[in-house]
């Protein structure tokens, strides 16, 4: 990405500086990690998480080969996607991996966001390159002594908040299935680098889908679990400070199994020892599996702002016929209106006029379209905003058209300290009306969509807005337990829009988020993009959860219809 011209001169001279930093780290390199994969690499990227441990600590593979397998792959991925935001391999080479220990050797990636001594914590800020960290976030403290090693850190777009990741001090990352469309967002560095076998764990950051957009645009796995059971501590927020909303530090895997046995192991490992954000909760055995029963699901049909698309709607459809056909019970769940409920989360994100997000930026430093709407927004006076949504009200056909973009529209605000309280105990009932209804309708699990639409091209975060977040953010929100799993591909023939869509009543009700996002909507430029389901338990659910996305992916198995991700 070329820094725009009218970018401050410091700005220009710390980009170059980050990109010339990134370019001399890989040229240091030993010639080994640009060396062609051997058999041993192909065998070391073929061992589970799991595998890779007991093989190391059985020294039948040293760790140093797996780190070392892993490196050629990050390089590749860089090179096809451009996904990495630093090198941090000579600092690996350079410590003694302990044995015997629960993670001993295998590869973690971290999102520039998150702290390790003697590097930068850009989040994509080039007012934070050349200041190196003092001290390591606990998780990154726990990693080292459970026996990982740490080799990259991973792309985010400037701001966090968006569907794709770019900046101007890392360019633009692509997706590893089309390079014209989006890894997605926050943590999309680590979506792309994951599907490329770049590495074995990527931690990323979850405040409104950052962590479980990136999965489902890349045919990954990731879960956002609740405040307290991962730590997150001197992992940067774009919000630093907010409560109402906090950001949440969870992994994305390539597999089920890895992300699920890398969930235990950190948990085993006492994260509330390093993190005093941590609830002391150990990992638990989950009731239903115990038991052999049956878990009830309950669907989620829409966010009430943006319905599926055709590509969507069908890999939700065919997780619901797998696990009617695997004999579980699948209702539809009548939950709170959930426009309510992003209401109250906009109106939190936002509460400061967007100060602290905007903040660590440099003028003349790109945003995308999304976040630029958004501050734009924010930058109107209240009484222009009220007077925009009651024209959208009452001149938008069909009437009530577009009610619920007018109602989000209203909250883009800053608030008083007084209207934040007030705010955090309207959150607290529509929890308490989520857990009532949960509760009344007898399920275990929710399970939706993570998005409306499959990965957005490049470039189009504005047309299909930030708004369009609804189907994850609502979980944070709530701070629910959120896992996201691929479950198909994008069909040009199955999953197309009727010729005359634009013309029909279905699409004249859209209010204009949704027909924004839908201009973006072309099942034959998707063709072959992974699309996703989200499986979401209560509070502190991870185990759960985790054991949910498991009974998904088995019942499509068992139907035929699995997941095979494809191989880069």
């Amino acid at each position: 990405m070329l820094v725009p011209m009218f970018a401050s001169s410091q700005h220009r001279r710390d980009c170059a500086r980050k990109q010339q930093e990134l370019r001399t780290k890989r040229q240091l390199l030993p010639t080994v990690y640009s060396q062609p994969l051997t058999d041993d690499d192909q065998k070391i990227l073929g061992l589970s998480l799991s595998q890779v441990v007991d093989e190391c600590n059985a020294t039948a593979i040293a760790p140093s080969a797996v780190l070392q397998t892993y490196t050629k792959r990050s390089l590749l991925a860089q090179d096809a996607t451009n996904c990495l935001a630093d090198f941090m391999i000579s600092e690996v080479e350079k410590r003694s991996v302990p044995l015997q220990r629960p993670l001993t050797g295998v590869v973690v990636s971290l999102k520039d966001c998150i702290d390790v001594e003697g590097y930068d914590t850009t989040c994509a800020c080039s007012g934070n390159v050349g200041h190196p960290r003092a001290s390591s976030a606990p998780i990154v403290r726990l990693l080292r002594d459970a026996g990982a090693q740490m080799h990259v850190k991973t792309t985010l777009p400037t701001g966090f908040f968006s569907l794709e990741t770019l900046s101007d001090l890392f360019g633009e990352t692509s997706n590893p299935y089309n390079p014209a469309f989006s890894p997605g967002a926050s943590t999309g560095g680590g979506g792309a680098l994951l599907a490329y076998q770049g590495t074995l764990i990527e931690i990323g950051s979850d405040i409104a889908g950052s962590l479980r957009y990136p999965a489902a645009y890349c045919g990954v796995y990731g879960m956002k679990g609740s405040v307290g059971r991962f730590p997150s501590y001197a992992c940067e927020s774009p919000l630093p400070g907010l409560e109402g909303v906090p950001t949440i530090v969870g992994p994305m895997a390539r597999t089920l199994d890895d992300l699920a046995e890398f969930w235990k192991r950190v948990v085993d490992m006492r994260p509330w020892l390093y993190d005093h954000t941590c609830s002391p909760l150990p990992w638990r055995p989950v009731d239903f599996v115990l038991s052999g029963r049956k878990p009830k699901w309950g669907i989620v049909w829409s966010d009430g702002v943006i319905p599926p698309s055709p590509a969507a709607l069908r890999a939700l459809n065919e997780s619901v016929d797998a696990l009617r056909r695997a004999g579980h019970e699948v209702v539809d769940f009548h939950s709170p209106n959930i426009v309510e409920g992003l209401k109250i989360g906009y109106k939190l994100l936002f509460s400061d006029g967007g100060e602290t997000l905007l903040a660590p930026m440099r003028k003349g430093e790109t945003l995308n379209g999304g976040l630029l709407n958004a501050t734009r927004l924010l930058q109107l006076p209240l009484f222009v905003k009220k007077a925009l949504a009651l024209l959208l009200r009452s001149l938008s056909r069909p009437t009530g058209r577009n009610d619920a973009w007018a109602a989000l529209l209203e909250t883009f605000h800053e608030m008083t300290p007084a209207d934040e309280r007030r705010t955090i105990v309207e959150r607290e009932a529509y929890r308490a009306a989520w857990h009532t209804e949960w509760q009344a309708q007898g399920i275990d699990f929710v399970l939706t969509i993570p998005h409306s639409l499959p990965p957005i091209p490049r470039g189009e975060t504005g047309t299909v807005s930030l708004v369009s977040s609804g189907y994850t953010f609502i979980f944070n929100i709530l701070d629910y337990a959120a896992g996201v799993l691929p479950v198909t591909y994008v069909d040009e023939l199955m999953d197309c829009l009727p010729e005359d869509f634009v013309q029909s009543k279905e699409f004249a009700n859209f209010n204009d988020i949704a027909r924004g996002a839908y201009s973006v909507y072309d099942s034959s430029a998707m063709h072959g993009l992974p699309m996703a389901v989200q499986v979401v338990g209560q509070r502190l659910e991870e185990e759960k959860v985790l054991a949910g996305m498991k009974i998904v992916e088995q019942a499509l198995w068992e139907a035929g219809k699995g997941f095979a991700p494809k191989k880069f």
